[in-house]
């Protein structure tokens, strides 16, 4: 079967064009696959045989019409170079963000298309850029408590994202007491869908707010001049297990944060990970978040949904939802509140 996946389309927005794509899809068995705001072709395309295309294969495709897709653009770069891979980025109304990937089977065909689409008119009025993608690798992760260790890192980042190929740990540049972690993944996509999961999901580790980008080559130089900072250097006693500082919780919800951190600490399970993200806000002030805690010993993370109510200008909702659901996790676990 040849399919788009579910997602949410504003109907009245672009739906002549819309159509169209899934017609085309349809008529020329082209199947698309959409996770986490990118919609992808190939990877690998129907009958390729061997090991993926080497690096200095994939072309960055901007200043796209928002309306266009893939029935206008995989025709369009397929004509000079057989593809391996197209990925189109999306917004939930279903228009694209502007922006695509391709890569194609050998070197010749990215040369090829940056020679003959780069201020390519894709429609009137319409010029697109074509150049060579950076197909960046490695994040930077600045702001670890230094309580956190390499091996809990790299447990946790193994749940939540893929292709994740080492993790170094260095004395933040930035900030005081904390840590930065470099991230080398297995290819750009897989670093730039962590980069999103990683930024999307709140992501605290710690207690503290990490801040995730690109590793700059400046920085890397910078860091490249350093010993790694010793990964077992760690704050004992469970010190730094805390809850990021806001408003002041009430006792009973403070606990729940508190209870679950200390059980995690108490069966060296590693300290819990929240990601949340806000996917809904009513008019009465309820939200609805998607939540995960991901905790380093536990074989897998703990995933879904909840509604809660910011209370108070001082609240943050995001850590309403790290309330409710780690009094979830802890009757999961079989504590009693």
């Amino acid at each position: 079967q040849h399919h788009l996946p579910p997602q949410t389309w504003t109907n009245s927005i672009n739906q002549a064009n819309k159509m169209a794509l899934l017609a085309w899809a349809k008529e020329s068995r082209i199947d698309l696959v959409q996770i986490n705001g990118q919609r992808r072709y190939g990877a690998p395309p129907p009958g390729w045989v061997g090991d993926p295309p080497p690096a200095g294969t994939e072309v960055f495709i901007g200043k796209l019409p928002q309306d266009v897709y893939e029935n206008t653009l995989i025709p369009l770069f397929q004509s000079v170079g057989k593809l391996y891979e197209f990925r189109l980025m999306m917004t939930f109304s279903g228009l694209n963000r502007g922006f695509a990937y391709a890569k194609y089977s050998n070197r010749r065909g990215a040369k090829e298309a940056i020679a003959t689409f780069n201020n390519f008119e894709v429609r009137e009025g319409c010029a697109i850029v074509v150049c060579k993608s950076m197909e960046k690798c490695e994040l930077s992760v600045d702001g670890l408590a230094t309580s956190v260790s390499r091996w809990e890192l790299e447990a946790v980042l193994r749940r939540v994202t893929e292709g994740v190929l080492s993790v170094t740990l260095y004395a933040s540049p930035c900030q005081k007491r904390a840590q930065l972690a470099v991230l080398r993944y297995s290819s750009h996509q897989a670093a730039a869908m962590a980069k999103k999961t990683l930024m999307e999901g709140n992501m605290r580790l710690g207690g503290m707010e990490m801040r995730v980008d690109w590793l700059n080559p400046d920085l890397k130089q910078k860091l490249q001049l350093h010993e790694e900072k010793p990964s077992s250097s760690r704050v004992q006693g469970g010190k730094c297990l805390g809850v990021p500082k806001q408003a002041p919780l009430s006792p009973v919800l403070r606990s729940a944060l508190d209870r679950l951190n200390i059980l995690c600490w108490r069966q060296y399970l590693g300290t819990p990970l929240f990601l949340t993200k806000c996917v809904q806000a009513n008019s009465n002030g309820w939200l609805r978040f998607w939540c995960r805690v991901v905790i380093p010993g536990c074989p897998t993370p703990f995933s879904g949904f909840t509604w809660v109510r910011q209370n108070g200008p001082g609240r943050s909702g995001h850590e309403e939802a790290k309330v409710a659901v780690a009094l979830q996790v802890l009757r999961m676990l079989g504590e009693s509140l």
